[in-house]
């Protein structure tokens, strides 16, 4: 015991000795007993100091425990994080025989991680392009080694600090089909975001394996006076004192402990009666904090061992006696004393490989922030010299060292090792964080560098991190700046046309890469890529032939020595163009493809082959060919792991199973595609499918539709299709706007606005006719030719449908021969010629069911009867009807099934009343506020004059008068109009006739 002097007097003070287990009897026999049954998955949750760490040591030192060979990591509290660190760490720390190991080629992914172990390793594999796919072999290969080595529980301490990739490698591990490790996972949960991939683990319990769930609470008075007792060799505690204690400590251990050891430094404890008290509780001062504790300790240790704390603090991990007084600056002759001052005093600890690290991470923190900043930076520029000497190198904690030291250049160089070992490993995430941070950060280096940064960059692992849009500004900026050499100059052009097309601002990304090209002489893909972009329909407001001529410029440069990988990739994206352009040569090209390949890169290119030339397919209505291409292109991408591969082909499924009527399920699979933020492309896409299959289902423009209802906020059907329009025109996808322009024009058209519903098919007609591109007419054909006629306009229309049928000519595009077929009945129609409309409608029904485009089949039909009432075929009118009302009811189309319901009512057919869902209302008779809106309808006022008469929005009026169209079985105002004259509604009263022509629905 040491002896003390207050007042003069000499006192004995205890001898303090490390706490013993307390208290977690039954968390231990949980933990200990879950391991005895692999696999299994434990997590031990609980506040910092509350034992995480003292239980699952005490569950690793059981025998059986121990025999199953556990692996124990700990996540470090760094910014900068090294691939898989942790466990890197920790199986590289373990010294295995690594010759010894039975491991597969797979291993050779391991190289950059362990270079140290080159010699024993496969060859390194070629490296893969895809970031999924490169995490996926690099977790697979990991796991491998840890199998190998016979690890049975892999232990991961604080898991709140995890870096992203190996939370991912956790949640890998867990999900294996063939997994046999245990996993251990302490984590404190007030520190864990909500959308960190450990709630994925946390929340769902993995199948097949056991699953326990310990949460650590604080120990009670009891506890509390036992863990006290067993610091003071055995002897008793008051339990007045165990009680103040526990109450000012929140029963946390770490905080008892630390009070305990301050106590006893400041004197404090005395022995009376057999029994460890505090001589007068009502004045003892119990710091409020852990951290409080520690400062107060650590300020009674000489100036040496508070060095020795600041430099343990600073390296934030476990590190040999040598490099910590290196760290700590202290003279040779006194740096040892200091060490061990410091690991006395209970602060600093041990582990088994001698390495001193503090006990806590609250301590180190503790001692960490009140270490003066030039202080800490001083320490921190030491850690890195330290850290240098060590081999190999640590270039993730140099580069954190360095940054905190606030050493710029010597940060830039350990995060670019940092980078390079990531993309090396296959780790993209990290190097795209790495590489993000030095590209966009203040007072850049010489331009030279920031173009040997920009070449670095995956563009295509993360397009959400690119979409933030100062990775492009930077490299902008590097272009406007000092002169670069041509080769440099190139490089980041190129990049920057990359990082365009990856948020999908095409037209900004052609005008980068035509730039580019005059510097892209030597190197034959990278310019044949270039070009085959250029060549891309959707790219710019080329026409055809220009496009083809850059194709061919390509075709041409791809004739000069690059590997096989490159030459099939720039076959396939020459395919998908010449398919955009509705160009039959393009299905040879495609046919060229090979139907494997050899190296991973290869398989990547052909599930990209499956996705883009499946998608033309689709355009040009060819079903079958495109659903098995989808199919092929999406399995390839699921084995190997191309995750925005899989994205982008599931969404274009969503879209064939939209055309062909596959619509069981589909609200579902679209919203939740949706919701992809990161892949703007396919969030556009499936937004889209969203809106038109609520237009169908769930009550038009005006109603949210069941899809939004279910996801919770998507918007309206007409503020979907708006948003993916503007986006389409905002980023330059010039096919993009066509579908929801078409779209939301037939909701105009059907409102009786059809001087709206021209107005949004203005543009795309300009893109079709300056592009010499009739394929992309497909889906606003129809509306526009409907909306020409409405407004009275038979020439244009007329000249219109030529056009079409011109460009169409000697191509084979059943979609878009559909689309004419119906544009011809459209146009017999609104001038009159029944029976030829008749027929032209049944030729559309036709093709749009060989496609198989039901939807559409069914639309035909039902202006294929109203053509037939109209020539006086009443009874084959009413047949057809009938048949397209039980094939909308069929496909889901409640609101177009509505409508042909009122339509056959009307015609004098006996029919039921159809219910929709929902609340029961006026049945087919019109309710009082509907009966105001087509009395002043009748008027000739517009909708918007409508809803300013009635003080109503002109969604609601839009809504009211649809609802009135189904109601009297039309389709259009006009119609309306005359069914509404004939059942004796008259205009109302006070409002003057307007001069707005009469409309038509298409």
């Amino acid at each position: 015991m040491g002896r003390s002097a207050e007042d003069g007097l000499p006192r004995v003070l205890p001898s303090l000795g490390a706490p013993r287990f307390v208290g977690r009897a039954a968390e231990l026999h949980r933990l200990t007993d879950a391991l005895a049954r692999p696999p299994a998955t434990v997590l031990v949750e609980g506040e910092a100091g509350i034992g995480k760490s003292r239980l699952v040591q005490e569950a690793l030192d059981e025998p059986d425990v121990a025999a199953r060979r556990p692996l124990a990591a700990m996540c470090p509290p760094f910014r900068e994080a090294l691939t898989l660190s942790p466990v890197v760490d920790a199986a590289r720390d373990a010294g295995p025989d690594v010759a010894e190991l039975a491991l597969t080629p797979l291993a050779g992914v391991l190289r950059p991680l362990f270079p140290e172990w080159g010699q024993h390793l496969p060859p390194a594999p070629e490296a893969l392009s895809d970031a999924g796919a490169a995490r996926h072999r690099l977790f697979r290969a990991l796991a491998e080694l840890l199998d190998a080595m016979g690890v049975g529980v892999l232990v991961l301490e604080d898991v709140h600090w995890a870096d992203e990739a190996t939370l991912d490698f956790l949640l890998f591990l867990a999900s294996r089909r063939s997994r046999r490790m245990s996993l251990v996972l302490t984590y404190r949960p007030e520190d864990v975001a909500p959308e960190s991939t450990l709630m994925r683990l946390t929340s769902r319990p993995p199948a097949g394996t056991g699953y326990v769930r310990i949460g650590l609470g604080a120990l009670d008075v009891p506890q509390t006076a036992e863990l006290m007792s067993s610091m003071l060799d055995g002897e008793h505690v008051s339990e007045t004192f165990a009680s103040f204690l526990q109450e000012r400590t929140d029963g946390v251990p770490l905080a008892i402990e630390e009070s305990v050891r301050l106590l006893r430094d400041r004197a404090d404890l005395v022995r009376r009666d057999g029994e460890w008290v505090r001589r007068t509780l009502a004045d003892i001062a119990v710091p409020p904090t852990i951290r409080d504790a520690v400062a107060e300790r650590a300020s009674r240790l000489t100036p040496d061992a508070q060095r020795v704390l600041r430099a343990a603090s600073v390296l934030a991990e476990p590190v040999g006696p040598a490099v910590l007084a290196t760290v700590s600056g202290l003279p040779d002759n006194v740096a040892g004393s200091a060490v061990d001052a410091a690991v006395r005093s209970g602060l600093l600890g041990e582990d088994r490989a001698r390495r001193v690290s503090f006990r806590h991470a609250l301590a180190a923190r503790a001692v960490y922030d009140m270490t003066p900043a030039p202080d800490r930076r001083d320490l921190h520029r030491g850690a890195g010299r330290a850290l240098r000497a060590m081999t190999p190198q640590p270039v993730a904690r140099l580069a954190h060292h360095y940054r905190e030291a606030g050493d710029t250049g010597q940060w830039r160089t350990y995060a670019e090792r940092t980078a390079d070992l990531a993309l090396a490993s296959g780790d993209h995430r990290t190097a795209v964080g790495l590489l993000h941070e030095l590209l966009t950060g203040s007072d850049p280096p010489a331009a030279s560098v920031v173009a040997r940064w920009a070449q670095k960059m995956p563009v295509l692992a993360y397009a959400g991190l690119v979409a933030r849009g100062d990775l492009i500004r930077a490299l902008r900026g590097v272009l406007d700046g000092e002169a670069l050499a041509p080769h440099d100059r190139a490089a980041v052009r190129t990049q920057l046309g990359r990082m365009l097309l990856q948020v999908a601002e095409y037209a900004a990304a052609a005008a980068e890469l035509e730039k580019a090209l005059p510097d892209l002489v030597g190197d034959p893909f990278q310019a044949a890529w270039a070009m085959n972009t250029l060549g891309s329909p959707p790219s710019t407001m080329m026409s055809a032939e220009e496009h083809r001529r850059w194709l061919d410029r390509a075709a041409d440069a791809a004739r000069l020595p690059m590997t096989a990988d490159q030459r099939l990739a720039l076959v396939g994206d020459r395919a998908t163009s010449l398919l955009e352009m509705g160009d039959e040569v393009g299905w040879a090209v495609a046919a060229e493809l090979p139907d494997t390949a050899t190296t991973p890169e290869g398989m990547m290119q052909l599930a990209r082959g499956g996705l883009n030339i499946g998608n033309s397919a689709l355009r040009w209505g060819r079903y079958d060919e495109a659903r098995a291409l989808l199919t092929t292109g999406l399995a390839r991408a699921e084995e190997h792991r191309y995750q925005r591969l899989q994205d982008m082909i599931r969404v274009t499924l969503v879209h064939l199973d939209w055309f062909t009527g596959a619509w069981d399920g589909l609200a579902e699979r679209a919203a939740a595609l949706a919701g992809v933020e990161e892949e703007p492309v396919v969030q556009l896409d499936a937004l889209l499918i969203t809106a038109l299959l609520d237009g169908a289902t769930g009550g038009g423009g005006a109603d949210p539709g069941p899809v939004a209802v279910a996801d919770g906020g998507l918007g309206t059907v007409e503020e979907r299709l708006r948003q993916v329009l503007d986006a389409g025109l905002r980023r330059g996808i010039v096919d993009l706007p066509l579908e929801p322009a078409a779209a939301l024009a037939r909701i105009r058209l059907a409102e009786g606005s059809a001087a709206e519903a021209l107005e949004l098919t203005d543009g795309p007609a300009d893109v079709v006719a300056r592009k010499d591109i009739w394929l992309w007419a497909t889906e606003f054909a129809p509306v526009r030719t409907g909306a020409l006629l409405a407004l009275e306009r038979p020439d244009q229309a007329r000249q219109f449908v030529a056009d079409l049928a011109e460009g169409l000519s000697g191509r084979n595009l059943p979609a878009a021969d559909a689309a004419l077929e119906t544009c011809r009945g459209i146009l017999a129609e609104g001038e009159g010629r029944s029976v030829e409309a008749a027929a032209a409608f049944g030729r559309a029904v036709t093709a749009w069911r060989r496609l198989p485009r039901p939807y559409e089949a069914l639309r035909a039909a039902e202006r294929r009867a109203g053509c037939l009432l109209a020539a006086g075929d009443r009874d084959t009118a009413l047949a057809e009807l009938a048949r397209a009302q039980a094939g909308f009811m069929a496909l889901g189309a409640r609101t177009d099934a509505a409508r042909v319901h009122g339509a056959r009512h009307a015609a004098g057919a006996p029919v039921r009343e159809v219910w929709r869902g929902g609340r029961r209302g006026y049945g087919d008779q019109l309710s009082p506020r509907e009966l105001e809106v087509v009395r002043l309808m009748l008027t000739g006022l517009t909708n918007p004059a409508i809803a300013r008469a009635l003080s109503r929005s002109p969604k609601t009026i839009a809504a009211q008068l649809n609802s009135a169209m189904r109601k009297y079985g039309v389709t259009s105002r006009t119609a309306l109009a005359v069914s509404l004259t004939q059942a004796g509604i008259t205009p109302s009263e006070g409002h003057a006739t307007g001069t707005e022509s009469p409309r038509s629905d298409l």
